[in-house]
């Protein structure tokens, strides 16, 4: 027993005497508790719709009014033109079309049975699916409040709901998961192999060899970090090519483009992994800190779920994570075809983003190296 004892002394005292080890095991996960406890959400709480009323009557403004009176649909647009609600659905500010056809109110009044058309982004079919079952209820519901028009039509109206899936019309939940791991793996070789390579040789004491030989601090940091960028373009390639040839997902962009962006991402990517080379000693401390920041990573990036389906203030915070950037920008560019014009501001964000994290990273490592 006075063996354990001993032994167990010795473990905690050396566990509080490393401050950043305290600060993992302690702070990390509540930060993440509180974090994402509201990211890992399948609830679709609002869905932004675009209204293209051709009836233009009371009952089809009864239609649009309804939907946004339940809190689930927020109006973000409306027109007689469907171009126009296609257009607002290919750039993200629409989730869905509500397309409610001319002669609308006449025929509730004369069959009491109408239709309505919802066009959806179905890039995540699960969440096209919440979507429109949402929809057919509060419509199902407006329908059977609807007052009897004559006594010939005593029988309640019935709104029928016909749905079509676009840039995923089957709604292969494939199509939309591929595109997002792409990303991940990509940032695992970019971050954990970066600071894994680094923290090894700090282990092994090569490290300090290199840093008073001649080599220049930024050369070394370079042949750190370029092979591991190409590796990371390469295994890139490789996933889009089982990602096309095994689950069928299509390319309908730009191929050079993804790979612009994955190679502006993995400046920020491979930047992190410097980062955390810097701050740890061991492999396992690099090991602990890289998935607590990749986990984090992932719950905000809407990988498994929306952005949207988050709170406000969860959002904001996810317009920091270049992660969700890339992940959008993947999947706009495979799903929809979407060029350089419609990803710009991606485009901008993850090359920001490279810059700043690598600068704050080179800085950290000359300020622990020197």
């Amino acid at each position: 027993m006075r063996a354990l004892r001993v032994l167990l002394r010795k473990e905690f005292l050396q566990i509080f005497r490393n401050p950043a080890l305290v600060r993992m095991l302690f702070l990390i996960p509540v930060v993440q508790l509180l974090v994402l406890s509201n990211a890992a959400t399948f609830e679709v709480k609002r869905a932004r719709m675009y209204v293209v009323d051709q009836d233009r009557s009371t009952v089809s403004r009864g239609v649009s009014d309804r939907l946004a009176a339940s809190g689930r649909f927020v109006p973000a647009g409306a027109s007689g033109s469907v171009a126009a609600g296609q257009e607002a659905l290919m750039r993200r500010n629409v989730e869905l079309i509500v397309v409610i056809p001319s002669g609308f109110e006449r025929d509730v009044v004369r069959t009491r049975r109408a239709a309505i058309q919802l066009l959806l982004n179905a890039e995540d079919g699960a969440t096209a699916g919440v979507t429109a079952a949402y929809a057919r209820e509060i419509l199902a519901r407006y329908a059977r409040e609807l007052p009897g028009v004559s006594a010939r039509a005593p029988a309640p109206a019935r709104i029928e709901v016909r749905t079509r899936g676009w840039y995923n019309a089957e709604l292969d939940y494939r199509h939309y998961m591929v595109p997002g791991i792409l990303v991940q793996l990509v940032t695992i070789v970019g971050t954990l192999l970066t600071a894994m390579n680094i923290v090894r040789e700090k282990e092994a004491g090569t490290l300090d060899q290199l840093n008073v030989t001649p080599v220049s601090r930024g050369t070394f940091i370079a042949a750190k970090l370029l092979p591991l960028w190409t590796i990371a373009l390469a295994v890139l390639g490789i996933g889009l090519t089982v990602a096309h040839l095994v689950f069928g997902v299509p390319m309908r962009g730009s191929l050079p483009l993804i790979f612009l962006a994955a190679g502006l991402y993995l400046v920020a990517a491979l930047g992190i992994g410097l980062w955390i080379s810097s701050v740890t000693e061991t492999q396992q401390q690099a090991m602990f800190v890289n998935f607590s920041i990749l986990m984090v990573y992932l719950l905000m990036s809407g990988l498994f779920t929306p952005v949207s389906a988050m709170p406000e203030w969860a959002q904001r915070v996810a317009e920091f994570n270049p992660m969700m950037h890339f992940i959008t920008l993947m999947r706009n560019v495979m799903l929809k075809g979407a060029g350089l014009a419609d990803v710009a501001r991606q485009l901008l964000i993850l090359g920001a983003a490279g810059a700043v994290v690598l600068t704050v990273a080179v800085r950290q490592y000359h300020k622990r190296a020197g």
